[in-house]
C-alpha cells in the first residue's frame, strides 16, 4: 500500500487536491473517476524516514493538544469535519500524525462518525478522547467538547510532569553519584594504588586499604554487578506483567512514605478531573466512571471506581462505595456528596481537581527541597571518601618527611 497525491477538478471545475492509500495509481484513477474528479495530476508520496523511527512514531501529548485545539477553532468557525482534518493533515510536521489524520479523513469520507474513525487509532486518541468526541457528535457541540480536551489533556500532562519530575529527579541524582563513585573506583584509585605500591611496603591507612580493596573487587565483580542491575530492571517489568504483583506494587506504592501522598494526590487530581469532564459533557454516569477507571493508571483506584460503578449501578450513590474503600480522603468524598446532592456534581469535581492540582505542586516542592540536602550529602560522601582515602597516606609521608627534616 502507497501513499499518492493528487489533483484535479470536480463537475464545477473547482480545483481539488487530496492524499489516497492505494496499492497502485490505476487504483487512484479509479477512486478518482467513481467521485467524477477530472485528473490534474497524481504523484507517488515519498515515505519520510523519520515515520520508521520509533520516536517518531510516537505522538507526543503536546501535538494531540495543538491538533485538538486548531479542530475547535475551526469546527466553530464554520468549516466542514473533512476540511478541517485535511488541512490539519497537510500542515502537520509529525509524520506518523499527519499518517493518521489523513486515515481519519478518509474514514470520515466513507462514511464513518469522527468518534469511530478515531477509536480506529487506540494507541494515540484513548477511550476519553473517543468517547468525549461521540457525546459532541451527538450533542452537536462537538467545538465545546474539543476545547475542554485540550484543557483536560493540558492539565493531565502538566500533572503527570509534575510527579514524574519528583519520582525522576532523586533517582537521577543517585545514579550519577554511583557513576563518579564507579569511575573513581575503576580508574582513579588503582592509579594511587600503583603508586604506593612503588613507594615500598608502608604501612597504609585502613581506610586507604579498604578503598583499594572495594576497588580491585569492583573491577573483577564489575560484569556481574551490571548483569545484575540489567536482570532486575527486566524482572521489573516482567513481574508488572502479572496483574497480581502490578495490583500489590501499585499498593505499596500508594502507602509509601513521603512518595506516597503525591501518587495519592495525584490520583485523586485525575480522578475527579476526568470524572468531571465526562458528567460536564453529558457522558452517562456509568459509562463515564468505566473511562475513568480504565485511565485511572493504578490498580488499587482502578479496582475502587469499577466497584463504586457496581454500586452506582444498583442505585447507590458514588460517596458512599468510595467511603468503604478508603481510597481517597474523607473531605473529597463529602464534597461528591455535596455535588450530587446539589445537582452540581461536575463543577464540585472540577473544584476538587483544581485543589489537588495545587497540592501536588506543593507536595513536589516540599519532596524537592527535602531531597536536595540529603542528595548531596550523599554525593559529598561517596565521591570525598574516596578521595580522603587516597590522599591520606599523602598526607601521612608528608608529615614524616616535615618531622624528619
Amino acid at each position: 500500500m502507497a501513499r499518492w497525491d493528487w489533483e484535479g477538478t470536480n463537475e464545477r471545475g473547482e480545483l481539488k487536491t487530496g492524499t489516497l492509500d492505494a496499492p497502485d495509481k490505476a487504483a487512484v484513477d479509479k477512486y478518482l473517476a467513481d467521485n467524477r474528479i477530472a485528473v490534474i495530476r497524481i504523484r507517488k508520496k515519498q515515505q519520510d524516514i523519520l515515520a520508521f523511527i520509533p520516536m517518531f512514531k510516537s505522538v507526543p501529548v503536546k501535538t494531540i493538544v495543538i491538533f485538538t485545539r486548531q479542530m475547535a477553532t475551526m469546527i466553530d468557525a464554520g468549516l466542514p469535519l473533512v476540511q478541517c482534518l485535511e488541512i490539519l493533515a497537510t500542515q502537520e510536521p509529525h509524520p506518523g500524525f499527519q499518517k493518521i489524520l489523513y486515515n481519519v479523513k478518509e474514514s470520515v469520507e466513507q462514511g464513518n462518525t469522527f468518534a469511530d474513525s478515531l477509536k480506529k487509532h487506540g494507541k494515540v486518541f484513548d477511550t476519553l478522547f473517543v468517547n468525549l468526541v461521540a457525546a459532541g457528535e451527538m450533542g452537536g457541540i462537538l467545538d465545546t467538547i474539543l476545547n475542554r480536551l485540550a484543557a483536560y489533556t493540558e492539565k493531565n500532562m502538566k500533572l503527570r510532569a509534575r510527579v514524574k519530575g519528583a519520582m525522576k529527579y532523586p533517582l537521577t541524582i543517585l545514579t550519577i553519584s554511583f557513576l563518579i563513585t564507579a569511575g573513581l573506583l575503576w580508574k582513579v584509585v588503582p592509579t594511587f594504588a600503583g603508586m604506593f605500591k612503588s613507594l615500598g611496603n608502608r604501612e597504609l591507612p585502613k581506610m586507604t586499604k579498604f578503598m583499594v580493596s572495594l576497588s580491585e573487587n569492583f573491577i573483577s565483580w564489575a560484569p556481574f554487578i551490571i548483569g545484575g542491575i540489567v536482570a532486575v530492571i527486566v524482572l521489573f517489568r516482567l513481574a508488572r506483567r502479572q496483574e497480581r504483583i502490578h495490583y500489590w506494587m501499585d499498593w505499596l506504592l500508594l502507602r509509601m512514605p513521603v512518595f506516597g501522598t503525591l501518587v495519592r494526590k495525584a490520583s485523586i487530581a485525575k480522578f475527579t478531573r476526568t470524572l468531571g469532564t465526562l458528567v460536564s459533557s453529558g457522558v452517562p454516569i456509568l459509562d463515564a466512571m468505566e473511562i475513568v477507571a480504565k485511565t485511572a493508571g493504578n490498580l488499587v483506584v482502578e479496582e475502587a471506581v469499577l466497584y463504586t460503578r457496581d454500586r452506582v449501578a444498583q442505585g447507590k450513590t458514588i460517596a458512599a462505595p468510595l467511603m468503604e474503600k478508603e481510597i481517597f480522603p474523607k473531605m473529597v468524598i463529602q464534597m461528591i456528596a455535596v455535588g450530587e446532592s446539589t445537582g452540581a456534581l461536575d463543577i464540585m469535581l472540577g473544584k476538587i481537581a483544581d485543589f489537588y492540582d495545587d497540592e501536588v505542586d506543593a507536595a513536589v516542592d516540599g519532596i524537592t527541597s527535602l531531597m536536595e540536602p540529603i542528595i548531596l550529602v550523599i554525593l559529598g560522601g561517596l565521591v570525598g571518601s574516596v578521595l580522603i582515602s587516597m590522599y591520606m597516606p599523602i598526607f601521612t609521608m608528608a608529615d614524616n618527611v616535615g618531622a624528619g627534616s
